[in-house]
């Protein structure tokens, strides 16, 4: 599956025309203990760099941003019992949600892995 970055620190992972969305190791790590996740309502409408969930961590509240358009189909509904589970596995078991994409034009303002892992790499210099 392909798998892309934003800017803003959320990864995406695509499955036909479905992605999975969470937020990165980099920004986990830089939050800290996460100890609340607000989900979107799935049938929610995303609209590409707008709100789409809140995490809270010991540190800050920081948004979650859609990196596309698109309707939620399903929420990681194991975060609202285990928010801890991002610091975990912030890239896999601890993803947000999933997205029916509706331009997957957009995809190429994402970054792959090797341009993210520059991105940061950028930011710690």
């Amino acid at each position: 599956m392909a798998k892309y970055f934003s800017k803003e620190h959320e990864w995406l992972e695509l499955d036909g025309d479905v992605a999975t969305v969470g937020i990165t190791d980099y920004a986990q790590q830089a939050l800290g203990d996460i100890v609340y996740v607000e989900l979107p309502e799935v049938g929610k409408k995303l609209v590409k760099d707008g709100d789409a969930a809140v995490v809270e961590s010991v540190k800050a509240a920081s948004d979650v941003y859609a990196p596309v358009d698109g309707e939620i189909l399903e929420t990681n509904e194991m975060l609202e019992d285990n928010p801890g589970l991002v610091n975990e596995d912030a890239e896999g078991e601890g993803w947000f949600f999933r997205v029916k994409i509706d331009d997957e034009s957009q995809l190429e303002d994402l970054m792959d892995q090797e341009s993210y892992n520059d991105f940061i790499e950028g930011l710690e210099d």
